[in-house]
């Protein structure tokens, strides 16, 4: 069985369902933390977040994950576009994995871990 030494066993860009909420969850709190966004725009995710707690009228949990998808939606569509780009860059940028980092398979070392009794490191 031959091996391809250059294969790389992350993905070169972030993919996947969990990748794009984290990347969101990211956003929106950068997007809460910052200052050029209007503070009555910032009560839209705090308020999907508030109908968590307060009993609705339809029972589920599809109601629910409808309304904060909904309001974390709108917030970063109405924030200005400029500052949403200017925090996607960031976080395009900080991502291990991504872009130019990569790892290939001759990066990793195999080791042994080995783990030392209590006895021994008196």
């Amino acid at each position: 069985m031959t091996r391809d030494r250059n294969r790389k066993i992350t993905p070169s860009e972030g993919s996947g369902v969990f990748h794009n909420v984290t990347q969101r969850i990211k956003l929106i709190l950068r997007l809460m933390a910052d200052e050029r966004v209007s503070p009555w725009l910032k009560l839209l995710p705090v308020g999907s977040l508030l109908y968590l707690i307060i009993p609705d009228l339809a029972p589920g949990p599809l109601d629910d994950a409808a309304i904060i998808w909904l309001g974390a939606y709108l917030f970063v569509d109405l924030c200005p576009p400029e500052v949403v780009q200017e925090h996607m860059q960031a976080l395009k940028s900080g991502i291990p994995g991504s872009d130019t980092e990569s790892i290939n398979e001759e990066d990793i070392v195999e080791a042994e871990f080995w783990e030392e009794d209590a006895d021994d490191q008196r």
